[in-house]
């Protein structure tokens, strides 16, 4: 392992907005279950998570805009949670955590209804037909979210992938859910988008808009028969 890898994950450890009880956790609830607002955040603030964050740009940049809100971003790779998580310890930002864990076990760590919205900005689009089930959007992950996002919570998706883009606009009609903008061009027809929330890039989107590239994005809600 590299050095300044090596070095990140001995920090990482150290860090009190990290949470990562390990690669392999046991499928069982985390004690932070339902308690995120009380016991890591200390406050009862709406939760919105990141996930699949990377180096937690957007994590960061969303909790900077918003000091009411507390975010969480979830990611696997400690190497890269470490940029957001020391950005935010020196900068002295208390509404912002990372949880370094696979996606697969979200619904270990968060209760009924504690999460408010969910954030999925250029996730992998896995684009063979047999890992659909791996991409961040797909059904199978949206009934995962649904154990713990509020009833009508928004889920947003940022990404430059177009068949990706296509793929979960399928997936949104097939299963009832409640679409409520989509574009496949944000910054040319960001419709009532925040303007704030257009101010935040990520490392590689600005590289795909330097290329000329479309972003594209959703904003849905899960259907309420299910809720």
């Amino acid at each position: 392992m590299p050095k300044k890898k090596q070095r990140r994950f001995s920090e990482l450890n150290t860090f009190a907005n990290v949470v990562q009880p390990g690669y392999r956790y046991p499928v069982s609830d985390h004690p932070l279950k339902g308690q995120w607002g009380q016991k890591f955040f200390y406050n009862n603030n709406p939760i919105v998570l990141e996930v699949g964050c990377g180096k937690g740009e957007y994590t960061v940049g969303l909790a900077s805009a918003w000091p009411g809100i507390n975010f969480l971003g979830v990611d696997i790779k400690g190497n890269r949670i470490w940029t957001g998580a020391k950005h935010a310890l020196e900068n002295a930002m208390t509404n912002v955590g990372f949880l370094r864990i696979q996606a697969e076990k979200l619904e270990y760590f968060f209760g009924t209804h504690e999460v408010s919205e969910i954030w999925v900005t250029f996730p992998d689009p896995q684009p063979n037909k047999p890992r659909e089930k791996k991409r961040l959007i797909s059904q199978r992950f949206l009934n995962i979210y649904r154990k713990f996002l509020k009833p009508g919570g928004f889920i947003y998706l940022k990404t430059d992938n177009i068949s990706l883009f296509e793929y979960t606009l399928e997936v949104i009609e097939e299963n009832n859910h409640q679409l409520h903008f989509a574009t496949s061009d944000l910054y040319s027809n960001p419709g009532n988008t925040n303007p704030v929330i257009l101010g935040i890039r990520t490392f590689y989107e600005s590289i795909f808009l330097e290329k000329g590239m479309n972003i594209c994005f959703i904003k849905f809600s899960l259907d309420k028969n299910n809720t």
